[in-house]
């Protein structure tokens, strides 16, 4: 069976978005930043175990300290979202509930992930200890630049769309 998903990436200005999206996507990583302006939309179809073939259409939003001003017709149709924050800079997950609350508010049904990037320029165990102080329970601790828990973290969200 063929479903389709849109799927919304979603947090603050060089969190590593569009690096998440080019590793899922293409196995790849570029240290050359690129702001995105708008949107960037990007498909991958993956293959879940309950049989189906799900076509992931992954809109990688501009990155905003202000996610109540997300144009709403961005939002329209989204089935899924993952927030994404950078483990190396606090302003980017500080704020993290107030985040989340408009995130629910503006897609009410769509699940969301909770995506810490940039694990590779960090001790793992300082990350943890920030988190805990922060009460922010992450979903996946990521690096778009090695790999880690890439795959893992979109395969989680179409596990959660597949249901």
């Amino acid at each position: 069976m063929q479903k389709s998903k849109k799927v919304l990436l979603l947090g603050h200005f060089g969190v590593g978005k569009t690096s998440l999206i080019r590793r899922f996507v293409s196995d790849s990583f570029s240290d050359a930043y690129k702001v995105t302006i708008g949107v960037h939309i990007t498909k991958k179809v993956v293959d879940l175990p309950s049989g189906t073939n799900l076509s992931m259409i992954l809109w990688d939003l501009e990155g905003t300290d202000e996610l109540h001003l997300i144009r709403n017709a961005y939002l329209m149709g989204t089935h899924g979202v993952i927030f994404v924050f950078d483990v190396t800079r606090p302003a980017t997950f500080q704020n993290i509930q107030r985040d989340l609350d408009i995130i629910k508010e503006k897609v009410k049904k769509a699940p969301v992930l909770i995506v810490g990037n940039k694990m590779d320029l960090v001790d793992p165990a300082d990350v943890k200890r920030l988190l805990d102080e922060n009460d922010i329970d992450s979903d996946y601790l990521t690096s778009a630049k090695t790999g880690d828990e890439v795959n893992e973290a979109f395969l989680e969200m179409a596990s959660q769309l597949d249901a």
